[in-house]
């Protein structure tokens, strides 16, 4: 959309500021963020960061080719929130060995894909070193593929079991083969909230930690929001802002992935999920305030194949990828789509129905092929 466009919305003064500093590349600050979500009409919002994307991403929609491991869904903690993990023994509970994982990768030999996902539960009985041996063990069987392994919660327990620091941990796992590490165990980082919800793992100063080191050592890493549950517009905000400093020191961060609660199963149900327009607000305003990360993702497992494809017109760059029916993660948590797999074919064709241009990249974000 062009600058002169935007003239067409009926702003109000503290509105028409905002957008004046949008559309002159002035960085926006918490506060400004906090009008947008509480005065912004979502067309408005929707046009604002679109101009935004446009200007990072231009028309490039991008997806890539994936699977994902879960090793075990057996987990010390128990969140609030949290659908997937189970006690010891506990009915629905699973762990892999590792010959399962080494024969699970196996099955991915020769076949199309780029990257490997691995995330789970904090075992109580595994440590750092038996996770850089499972990081090994992939590695061996796919020694091209990309590794983006462990969540910050998983890590920070793992590093302190084996009384390693944080720098340390992540050059014995480089050495195992690992390249990036996703953005789970975020949630919402206010402190007050976070005891409510999620008392026991790792803090928000640990989380943010965890991520600065790895990109200091060459990791880079995504970064994510548990949204819509009983956290504040001002708590988002607030979450965002500290992820905003980190990445102003890094560029380590490749992209931002606001994550919707998700209410069946778990001790938290009887939250209601929030609306629609409620997701399309919060990428559009996630957007436009995180204005130093490269990428904003709406991953489709979790949000729904229709939802991402809208949301490539608020804000959005990237849908996630084939998945390969291999997470359970939201599944457990009652989202419609039980096994979550998409062709090639279908990402291309979901996003060129949004008017957009499909590019398979890896989990750099390089272009691998344009449709």
């Amino acid at each position: 959309m062009e600058k002169a466009a935007f003239s067409l919305f009926n702003l109000s003064l503290e509105l028409q500021q905002i957008s004046d500093k949008v559309l002159t590349g002035e960085r926006i600050s918490a506060e400004d963020a906090i009008i947008l979500y509480q005065k912004a009409d979502l067309g408005f919002l929707g046009s604002l960061a679109n101009f935004v994307r446009e200007n990072l991403n231009g028309n490039n929609a991008y997806f890539n080719k994936n699977f994902h491991i879960e090793p075990t869904n057996i987990c010390i903690y128990r969140c609030e929130f949290c659908s997937y993990s189970r006690k010891m023994n506990e009915h629905g509970s699973w762990e892999s060995s590792l010959d399962e994982i080494s024969a699970l990768a196996k099955t991915y030999q020769g076949k199309d894909v780029t990257e490997v996902h691995v995330v789970g539960g904090v075992h109580p009985h595994r440590d750092l070193y038996y996770y850089a041996e499972l990081v090994s063990r992939i590695r061996s069987e796919l020694p091209n593929i990309h590794i983006k392994a462990y969540s910050a919660v998983e890590l920070e327990y793992m590093f302190k079991k084996a009384n390693v620091t944080v720098s340390q941990g992540f050059t014995i796992l480089k050495n195992a083969g690992l390249n990036s590490i996703p953005g789970g165990g975020a949630e919402i980082f206010d402190e007050t909230l976070r005891a409510k919800i999620c008392p026991d793992k790792v803090n928000s100063d640990g989380w943010l930690n965890i991520h600065e080191t790895a990109h200091q050592q060459g990791v880079s890493s995504n970064a994510t929001m548990l949204y819509g549950h009983i956290e504040t517009y001002a708590q988002r905000v607030d979450h965002m802002s500290r992820l905003r400093e980190v990445q102003d020191r890094t560029k380590g961060f490749n992209c931002f992935i606001p994550l919707k609660y998700r209410n069946e199963n778990n001790p938290m149900s009887d939250i209601g999920e929030v609306a629609v327009i409620e997701d399309l607000r919060n990428y559009a305003v996630s957007r436009i305030f995180l204005d130093n990360f490269p990428h904003l993702k709406a991953y489709w497992p979790m949000i729904g194949k229709d939802m991402a494809q809208l949301a490539l017109s608020f804000g959005v760059d990237d849908i996630d990828g084939t998945i390969d029916d291999t997470t359970k993660i939201y599944s457990m948590a009652g989202v419609e789509d039980q096994s979550p797999s998409l062709t090639t074919n279908d990402l291309v064709d979901i996003i060129r129905k949004a008017n957009r241009i499909a590019v398979e990249r890896n989990s750099i974000y390089e272009q691998v092929k344009v449709y």
